[in-house]
């Protein structure tokens, strides 16, 4: 292992990237305790902080602990996940005042397995990838990718969680098309499944469908309210994004917080908006920061999944690249689609937004994601020999270390 150290590239140690995930997590930070207010804006200060700590500890470990001797053991991680995913269905489950069980609570700790179970997904698919390198443009070979998604997928949208579900599944097509599966599989797929989609919508929204069959299932009313805002008189439904999209829009080009400091916090229209503190973190900071902050934000975040494309493209070997576009996908759905709850373009559903919303599963997880970006960033430079990292070129630790030695 020490040996596999000395070898990193350690010019390519993504400093600026974890500069950026530190800036994140400090403005979440100072979000969160605006949000929180005179009550509670302290604790969710010092527990986001507390997270952050930790997470860079996460960071520094992962982004030295090489990620090929960390797939060896995708298999227990996966069983691992699995059970931890089915737990939430146990005694040990429980719903956080709310009506869906999607934590368990072990040691007198909560945390959300479906937040572990997406990193270990993206594991697990990368190194099935990786198996079946030049296989993966037979739609034949997907299949068993499928079926370890199905699975995790299943038992999360039953919790139920159907933004972490479709999390995954985005996940997995993200890597299939990165994979380079034959475009005479691809084109008929998508021909097919855009017209399927559209079908599938549409039924979706009758009543009485098979999907939805009780006509109280929050999630066909959220729709319902979403495509039909008229009839939900009451906002029952579209509440928290209405009371959101005042909020941001009251923030105007340069945001409260420039205006008056923060002295009239109590007074924010962010205030009625439900859990503004994690799912809805984005009302509170397009009120205090404005159009400007949330652009400056947004580049931010952006940022962040630039450089896991880039990791990807100059990754030594296909292992890393498809991890890195796993990581990538999970950012960029969970992102794009947590701004689009808050401001109406999606119906309401819960997902957290990497690295500035509360929730000690999330930020984690995200910097579990970060720390295996950063180590495929150093992993030894390509060899001249061939295409392929020193890892695959070369039989022995003596062999890698003459060429090295050789062209410095």
């Amino acid at each position: 292992m020490l040996n596999r150290i000395k070898q990193y590239d350690w010019r390519q140690y993504n400093v600026s990237l974890l500069c950026i995930v530190i800036l994140l997590c400090l403005i979440s930070a100072f979000s969160l305790y605006l949000a929180g207010g005179e009550d509670k804006g302290m604790a969710y200060m010092k527990s986001q902080i507390v997270g952050m700590a930790m997470g860079l500890v996460i960071i520094v470990f992962l982004s030295l602990m090489d990620y090929h001797f960390i797939c060896r053991f995708v298999a227990v991680y996966y069983c691992l996940g699995i059970a931890l995913t089915a737990a939430t269905y146990s005694p040990i489950g429980v719903t956080n005042s709310t009506k869906a069980a999607r934590w368990i609570q072990l040691a007198g700790i909560t945390f959300q397995p479906s937040e572990l179970m997406k990193i270990i997904l993206i594991l697990t698919l990368a190194t099935m990838f990786a198996k079946n390198q030049s296989k993966n443009r037979y739609i034949r070979y997907m299949i068993p990718m499928v079926l370890v998604t199905i699975i995790p997928v299943v038992l999360i949208a039953k919790q139920p969680d159907l933004s972490s579900a479709l999390v995954s599944v985005f996940i997995l097509v993200c890597m299939i098309f990165i994979a380079g599966i034959s475009y005479r599989v691809l084109v008929p797929i998508i021909l097919l499944g855009i017209p399927i989609g559209l079908v599938g919508f549409w039924y979706i929204q009758q009543p009485g469908n098979l999907i939805f069959r009780n006509p109280e299932d929050y999630h066909y009313l959220r729709i319902m309210a979403w495509l039909h805002p008229e009839t939900d008189v009451n906002e029952r439904w579209n509440y928290q994004q209405n009371r959101s999209i005042r909020a941001i829009a009251s923030g105007k080009l340069y945001g409260k917080y420039l205006q008056d400091g923060g002295s009239s916090g109590s007074a924010r229209d962010y205030t009625n908006v439900g859990v503004r503190e994690s799912d809805f973190i984005w009302s509170v900071i397009g009120e205090e920061f404005g159009f400007l902050g949330c652009c400056l934000i947004l580049a931010l975040l952006a940022l962040v999944i630039f450089k896991c494309i880039i990791v990807a493209r100059k990754s030594q070997d296909y292992m890393g690249k498809m991890i890195a576009v796993g990581v990538a996908s999970m950012f960029m759905f969970q992102i794009f689609t947590n701004i689009s709850v808050a401001t109406l373009i999606f119906p309401n559903t819960g997902l957290p937004l990497p690295f500035l919303s509360n929730g000690l599963s999330s930020m984690l997880s995200s910097m579990i994601g970060i720390g295996l970006i950063m180590n495929i960033a150093i992993q030894p430079a390509r060899s001249s020999k061939g295409g392929f990292s020193m890892r695959n070129v070369y039989g022995s630790d003596a062999e890698r270390d003459i060429d090295m030695d050789l062209e410095l």
